[in-house]
């Protein structure tokens, strides 16, 4: 039995992006492909296959601790990215101010994909699902810059539809349009 069923589901790639240095800002800037490896994507300052503990994973382990890099990629979904932007009173929030790798078209509910989904693109370059990427303040300062009076409406609009991260399990590349199918977990809901 497949630990990993195939989804009906496909989401087409409509915008990918790099952040080349998150210490001087999360903006991300657009690219036409994005190469994955397994240490994430090329030229991603989010890459590494460690990473230091950050506020995300606090109750588990103090600030600054070498852990596995389960954070390689931002991906989100484009009328989750719409929603957003509605919500703080903008026409279009551009993926460059949230840091975004991957803007998906086509796949309901994205932000609740469940941890461990796979997103595998037509060459086989695959990501797995980490979870859901929480709103924090580091997008909300590059929208101010871009819109002034905006940045403060970006973490109570982006709620439950920020979108995912992400960490390479295949490597390969990505290209815009290029298609992307859904693989969930065979393994029913935690129910304790």
């Amino acid at each position: 039995m497949a630990a990993l069923i195939r989804t009906e589901h496909v989401g087409v790639l409509r915008w990918l992006g790099r952040v080349a240095d998150r210490d001087a800002g999360l903006r991300s800037a657009p690219v036409e492909t994005l190469v994955l490896r397994f240490e994430g994507a090329e030229q991603e300052s989010h890459g590494g296959l460690t990473r230091p503990a950050c506020s995300r994973v606090a109750a588990l382990h103090p600030r600054g601790t070498a852990i596995r890099n389960t954070r390689q990629l931002s991906l989100l979904c484009a009328a989750e990215l719409a929603a957003i932007a509605a919500a703080m009173g903008l026409s279009e929030l551009d993926p460059e101010l949230v840091g975004a790798n991957a803007v998906v078209e086509g796949l309901p509910d994205f932000t609740h994909l469940p941890p461990g989904a796979r997103l595998q693109g037509e060459t086989g370059a695959t990501v797995t699902i980490d979870m859901e990427n929480l709103p924090c303040q580091l997008p909300a300062r590059e929208i101010e810059r871009a819109a002034p009076g905006f940045g403060a409406r970006f973490k109570a609009a982006a709620a439950g539809r920020r979108g995912v991260t992400a960490w390479v399990e295949r490597e390969g590349t990505w290209r815009l349009g290029e298609r992307l199918s859904l693989f969930v977990p065979a393994q029913r809901p935690w129910a304790p």
